[in-house]
């Protein structure tokens, strides 16, 4: 397959990256023509339009920060529905809206080719090694198609049943995460004010029944100061609105994730759109004069397990 990618963001940039590691014949796309540099000179194409990269391509992926920045990409004048057609694949690795999403689909069907939404999940460190996880949702056959591809991209991949679905559940693990991160981050300023040793309190929930993926990557970095792992406060609240407004328009009247939304909406206004995301931990130090930073913690996360080819993930059925 002749693979497009368009979005060379933080993960957009480190799942092209697997793609032409592994050998693909790869062509890329970014407004920032100059994230797109370091893939031209290990040998990917560029294309001029989507409408030429959807054209040129038989697999076309979008990573974009938003459902508009998608939905531009694909129906503007030159966009990628213009250039798609029979047996083409349109692939959105986006966290994006379900319901968008699947408008989409229908357009890119009625052009003859075919849709899969599939979101990644496990953190920017893994999409650089090609060991995260991906969700897929579209038709069984399309998934077959794609396989080889997604198993490049990352390691678990989950068909998770038609288009639109692999969005929701996107949305619903990145609301889950952020739960977990709000409430690490009181913990660990609630530890520090009982007079715990930090270090000793990391390794406490590591080893107990308050661990969780958030905790082994994300705490880590809060306690370095550095805060980062490549994900902001926007990009953070766009997720868990996405998820509260899903609940909404279902009846589902939630405790939890309004005041997740509030709680981001302020650290937003006080902070910034850009600021790093475990940078909520402010919120709690600033309140209190602590300084919740440990030595021996690294500066950002790395994925330390090797590349492996990925593989289904199968559904276990009662």
């Amino acid at each position: 397959m002749k693979i497009g990618f368009v979005g060379l963001g933080n993960v957009g940039g480190k799942l092209a990256g697997s793609l032409l590691r592994n050998g693909c014949d790869l062509t890329v796309r970014d407004l920032d023509r100059s994230a797109a540099q370091p893939f031209l000179s290990k040998g990917a194409g560029w294309a001029d339009s989507p409408r030429e990269m959807a054209e040129n391509c038989d697999m076309v992926i979008t990573c974009l920060p938003s459902p508009a920045a998608c939905s531009a990409v694909m129906e503007a004048e030159d966009g990628l529905l213009e250039g798609l057609g029979e047996s083409k694949i349109w692939a959105e690795m986006s966290t994006t809206d379900s319901e968008e999403v699947r408008r989409m689909a229908k357009l890119v069907s009625a052009k003859g080719a075919q849709a899969i939404d599939c979101p990644v999940s496990g953190g920017c460190h893994r999409a650089a090694t090609g060991n995260i996880s991906i969700f897929a949702g579209c038709a069984r056959n399309t998934f077959e198609r794609a396989l080889p591809v997604l198993s490049m991209l990352g390691r678990r991949i989950l068909h998770t049943g038609d288009v639109g679905s692999a969005s929701i559940l996107k949305v619903l693990t990145n609301y889950l995460a952020t739960a977990n991160l709000v409430s690490l981050a009181e913990a660990l300023v609630t530890a520090k004010a009982a007079g715990m040793d930090l270090n000793t309190t990391y390794e406490a929930i590591r080893i107990s029944s308050g661990n969780s993926f958030v905790h082994e990557t994300e705490s880590q970095v809060i306690l370095n100061g550095s805060r980062d792992i490549n994900f902001t406060m926007d990009l953070v609240l766009k997720d868990i609105g996405l998820f509260d407004r899903l609940a909404k328009d279902r009846g589902v009247n939630l405790a939890l994730s309004p005041l997740l939304v509030q709680i981001f909406n302020d650290a937003v206004e006080a902070y910034g759109p850009r600021e790093l995301s475990p940078n909520i931990v402010r919120r709690y130090e600033d309140s209190t004069g602590l300084s919740i930073r440990a030595p021996g913690f690294p500066a950002e996360m790395l994925d330390d397990e090797p590349e492996e080819a990925g593989y289904e993930v199968r559904v276990r059925h009662g």
